[in-house]
Formats: structure tokens, C-alpha cells, sequence
């Protein structure tokens, strides 16, 4: 996959990935249906990261109400989002591995960060039609505003 920026209103890379129980998600397996969070984390095992997991897997009846369905990216590997996803108690959410190519989600969608070898922390919300319909680089250090992101999915 190319590095390449995608934008509001652009159409979605599709993808397949691994989550942490090792069965494969299709984005576009969506499409028509579901409308999807993208939430892009640079590694597990750090308190952000967790922090921004775990908010996912607090509000799945809100996501479940916006006929929505949320997903947590990071360039980790299959064993580590599983053992990842026990400690941090998600068992809902699915974690994927965008690991092989390395990053290579990441790279489609124009947010990896090449010198650290992982995504920018990002959300991006895809609409049912398979379009982007929210995008927003948060602080690395920051964990996505959970409010803001349902108030965006409320407002699709």
C-alpha cells in the first residue's frame, strides 16, 4: 500500500485484518450496513492507548444505538492485541493487527508516522456508503474525545 492522504468525502481504503481472536475483518463487509469508527492507536501496552480502548468498549450500546460499529487499529501483532485486549479487559471491540505489511492500513490512509514505525493517534468515521465522513489527528499523547466522536456519528 502507498502513503497517500485521505480526506473528508474521499472514499475508503478497503482493507482485511486480523483482530485479537484471529478471525478477519473486511471494511467494506460493512458497507450498506454499519457505519464504522476507525480508531487508530499507535501501540498497545501504553496507558493512552488503553485509555482510548477502553472508551470504545464503555460505549458499545451507544455505538450499537448509532448503528455503528467500532474499531481499534494499531501496528501490533495478532498475539500481542490478544494478550493486550485480556489485561485491558475489551472483549467487544475489535482490536486489529495492522502489522504486515507493517502498517500498511496506516500508510493507505496517510496517517503513519514512518520514523516511530506506527499510525498518528486518529479517528476517522466511515459512513455506510464507504465514504469518510470525519477525520481528526489527535495529540499523541491525548485520547480521542469519545463525545465528540458520537456527537459526529449522531450527526451522519
Amino acid at each position: 500500500m502507498t502513503d497517500k492522504k485521505i480526506e473528508v468525502g474521499d472514499v475508503a481504503s478497503d482493507f482485511t485484518l486480523k483482530d485479537q481472536n484471529e478471525g478477519d475483518v473486511t471494511l467494506s463487509d460493512f458497507k450498506g450496513k454499519k457505519k464504522v469508527v476507525l480508531s487508530f492507536h499507535p501501540l498497545a501496552w501504553t496507558s493512552v492507548c488503553r485509555d482510548q480502548m477502553q472508551d470504545l468498549e464503555k460505549h458499545k450500546e451507544d455505538f450499537d444505538r448509532l448503528d455503528a460499529v467500532a474499531l481499534g487499529l494499531s501496528v501490533d501483532s495478532v498475539p500481542c492485541k490478544k494478550a493486550w485486549a485480556e489485561d485491558i479487559g475489551v472483549k467487544e471491540t475489535s482490536l486489529l493487527a495492522d502489522f504486515w505489511p507493517h502498517g500498511g492500513v496506516a500508510q493507505a490512509y496517510g496517517i503513519f508516522r514512518e520514523k516511530h514505525g506506527s499510525s498518528k493517534r486518529a479517528v476517522l468515521i466511515v459512513n455506510r456508503e464507504g465514504k469518510i465522513q470525519f477525520k481528526k489527528i489527535y495529540p499523541i499523547k491525548e485520547v480521542p474525545d469519545i463525545e465528540e466522536i458520537l456527537k459526529a456519528l449522531e450527526d451522519l
